[in-house]
């Protein structure tokens, strides 16, 4: 018998399918750029993932899907053997806490520069829509965008199966699922929207079209991972990476509808507005999602224990994902639990430090 929405709160049980999550807290995927030049996971990347085992489930920092998909300095990948076993002893660190973890797949797209690509090539997107920003932070430097490669048609299969490859490897390094990176502006959001995706293939123009490429994604790792261990992220408010299309509700809500096809893990939507509101109209809030989306909504962007109850106890999200929360504060649940205050956010400017500073330092509240 499901109890009543109105009992239940962050430290409630809550189950994805056979996966039994202690609570509902749940650390969101965080950038933190420690994987070194070759993005190789490596022990302190372990202790840190460790650390923050309290959540009820761990989704892993973005972690690139092939070469072509890098577009971050020192984040980790999943496209080689190499990087298998080095994963192993995260997933073994937290999975010794009692903590499951899924791996999150992301391709940068057109949030990339041809510095980091193999042989200088330009970086992919679905169309030649340049990223209108200042610059990207590259190997050599602050360089400005460049105008992507639109990938063929023909090109796309590839791709697809880079996804399904690295959720091979995921599997191999021991984690309990994956979620596939749809937001933030990169690749898959960029064909998901309109002001990126200008094709006239089968990959662009009707929402049917642009949703393709994300269906053919998920169906590839459908054939490695049961869909209850498939999560899929999205941003439909947001204007990180200059995005932002006037079609946004329809579209993110068609998106939504057919994903519920599945029967997904989870939807994790990013529904704050924390990082940047495009302003094209009123953001879709999780109320919306939950009337086409039936499995598990992960509400994220800017909650605080006291919203993140409400939403769960108005029965709008099952979870609630933390990010920055969970930078300083490596035993936020227990915090939650226990109302003890929190850790200070530290400077942003060691949040992608390379070193320990910033990353394994920061006290629990009981070493404090």
């Amino acid at each position: 018998m499901t109890p009543p929405t109105d009992s239940l709160t962050l430290l409630s049980p809550f189950n994805i399918g056979d996966l039994i999550l202690k609570n509902r807290v749940i650390m969101a995927p965080l950038t933190r750029s420690r994987a070194g030049v070759e993005r190789i996971p490596n022990p302190m990347m372990a202790e840190y993932y460790a650390q923050r085992a309290g959540a009820g489930l761990i989704i892993s920092e973005a972690t690139v899907i092939s070469k072509q998909g890098i577009g971050w300095l020192n984040t980790p990948g999943i496209y080689s053997e190499e990087q298998i076993e080095p994963w192993k002893e995260v997933v073994d660190a937290v999975h010794a806490k009692g903590t499951p973890i899924f791996l999150q797949l992301w391709h940068c797209g057109r949030a990339s520069h041809s510095s980091f690509q193999e042989n200088g090539q330009l970086p992919v997107s679905a169309s030649a829509v340049i990223l209108n920003e200042e610059y990207i932070h590259t190997p050599i430097g602050k360089q400005p965008y460049e105008t992507p490669h639109s990938l063929e048609t023909e090109e796309i299969p590839a791709v697809v199966e880079d996804y399904r490859q690295a959720a091979l490897r995921a599997k191999a390094a021991g984690f309990d699922g994956v979620e596939i990176h749809g937001g933030n502006g990169y690749l898959i959001d960029q064909f998901l929207q309109s002001k990126t995706n200008h094709r006239s293939d089968r990959y662009g123009g009707s929402l049917e079209n642009r949703f393709q490429f994300l269906k053919e994604i998920v169906e590839s790792i459908l054939t490695v991972w049961p869909s209850n261990r498939v999560g899929v992220r999205i941003s439909p408010n947001g204007a990180f990476n200059d995005m932002g299309s006037p079609d946004f509700r329809e579209n993110f809500l068609y998106v939504a509808k057919q994903l519920n096809n599945y029967g997904l893990a989870y939807l994790h939507v990013m529904d704050g507005l924390e990082f940047g509101f495009h302003e094209l109209g009123k953001p879709i809030n999780l109320a919306e999602f939950r009337e086409v989306f039936s499995q598990a909504l992960i509400g994220n962007c800017g909650y605080k224990k006291e919203t993140a109850e409400a939403a769960i106890k108005s029965g709008n999200a099952d979870l609630i994902a933390f990010g920055r929360l969970y930078i300083s504060n490596p035993d936020l649940a227990e915090r939650f639990a226990n109302n003890w205050p929190l850790n200070p956010l530290p400077d942003m400017k060691i949040w992608y430090s390379f070193d320990p500073e910033g990353y394994i330092d920061f006290p629990t509240y009981q070493e404090s």
